[in-house]
């Protein structure tokens, strides 16, 4: 196989089995929310017996797709996304997707990313009448400003609206997201929220050792972000709440998991922080663990995964009351919600929590608790519905 031709291979077919082309610009080993989702998907789909057709850029010179009884990974060519270090996007392809289509039909097309590779498929996939869902996993219009392109933002929110409203389903992971779509004029919305790895992520993970390493005193909290270290993550409030933490407890400790553009400009402001680099799989559930409060400022987010995984890990969660923390925490019962963009009483809320231990104790059990009744076997449900769903419309569509 070359980087201009995809060739594919037959797999066999079993019982009930959907043939689905996944097509997505990002997947692991590249570390973001939208990769770790569709991985869980994927993976998710496969043990129910689907045959998945991924496609997605290659990420190394020597990369070889993945391949298994109800996998076939094609490699499609990809050029590195200007200040989103490690990560790549697609080149259109519209035609090797088409050629690939026409030889062998899958069921159902999702797309999960808008960029060239995923707008060549939905077009491959519009030409062939194949049925279409596409999920919207990040505000590309909301980063705009924080990149110095705002004035780029209503073009990006009309070439976002374009793309999903193409498709049969556009899935997005919250009711309140939904909602606030609609109004912008997009169409057959679909809510399938998100799971979490309970066993994975645990309060079980906690490191004393690892603690030691971040300086943290006996029985005084630590703090902890997780995420890309960029400025549409809106970091300043992250910095404020610490400072504000360490005036009311001056041994308080900050670690910031994950890496970006802004890192080493943040690190050499504030030496006091902990920056842990990128972290992954029992690595990642250990520093989450070993913490004590979670602070999420965020306000680009359209759903936010890690919340859920500091809430499975046992942590006192901060965040705006919008996304997954609205979804899935309680306001003072599972985690403390702030006003959406008030970021004083973000602050308080978190200095506040800093200050009461027995307060942060009583949230860290009931975050958990609240936790174990996400499960990933019910997105999995919503989203094979959504793609018979969206099958059945194409067929009723050319009678």
């Amino acid at each position: 196989m070359n980087d201009n031709t995809f060739v594919f291979q037959e797999l066999p077919a079993t019982p009930s089995s959907l043939r689905v082309a996944v097509v997505t610009e990002t997947y692991p080993p590249e570390v973001n929310g939208v990769a770790m989702t569709l991985e869980r998907i994927i993976d998710g789909l496969q043990r129910r017996n689907h045959r998945i057709q991924l496609i997605r850029p290659r990420q190394h010179a020597t990369e070889t797709p993945a391949r298994n009884v109800h996998l076939e990974e094609i490699l499609s060519p990809g050029v590195p996304i200007p200040r989103y270090q490690g990560l790549r996007i697609g080149l259109p392809a519209k035609q090797a997707l088409f050629r690939l289509w026409s030889l062998k039909r899958p069921d159902v097309v999702h797309i999960a990313t808008e960029g060239p590779l995923g707008w060549s498929a939905l077009a491959a996939a519009i030409k062939l009448r194949l049925p279409v869902s596409t999920g919207f996993h990040t505000n590309f219009d909301s980063y705009s400003k924080h990149y110095g392109v705002g004035f780029l933002k209503k073009p990006i929110a009309a070439y976002l609206r374009k793309f999903h409203n193409r498709a049969q389903a556009t899935l997005v992971p919250t009711e309140d997201l939904r909602r606030e779509l609609e109004i912008k004029g997009f169409e057959n919305l679909r809510v399938v929220s998100r799971g979490v790895d309970t066993r994975l992520f645990s309060p079980s993970r906690r490191s004393p050792q690892l603690r030691r390493d971040w300086g943290a005193a006996d029985g005084k909290p630590v703090s902890l972000y997780v995420g890309r270290i960029a400025p549409e993550k809106n970091l300043k409030l992250v910095v404020d709440a610490f400072s504000s933490m360490r005036t009311h407890v001056p041994q308080a400790r900050l670690v910031m998991v994950g890496d970006g553009p802004e890192r080493a400009a943040l690190a050499a402001r504030q030496p006091n922080i902990v920056f842990a680099g990128t972290r992954t799989g029992e690595d990642l559930a250990a520093h989450y663990a070993s913490a004590d409060i979670f602070l999420f400022p965020s306000l680009t987010e359209t759903f936010g995964n890690v919340t859920l995984e500091a809430m499975a890990s046992g942590l006192a969660v901060v965040a705006y009351d919008y996304a997954a923390a609205q979804q899935y925490l309680a306001h003072e019962r599972s985690g403390l919600l702030a006003p959406f963009d008030d970021g004083e009483a973000f602050v308080a809320l978190a200095t506040a929590l800093a200050a009461d231990p027995g307060r942060a104790a009583s949230l860290r059990v009931q975050a958990r608790a609240s936790a174990e009744r996400i499960d990933w076997d019910n997105v999995f449900d919503d989203f094979e519905a959504v793609l018979h769903d969206v099958i059945q419309r194409q067929e009723a569509s050319r009678v």
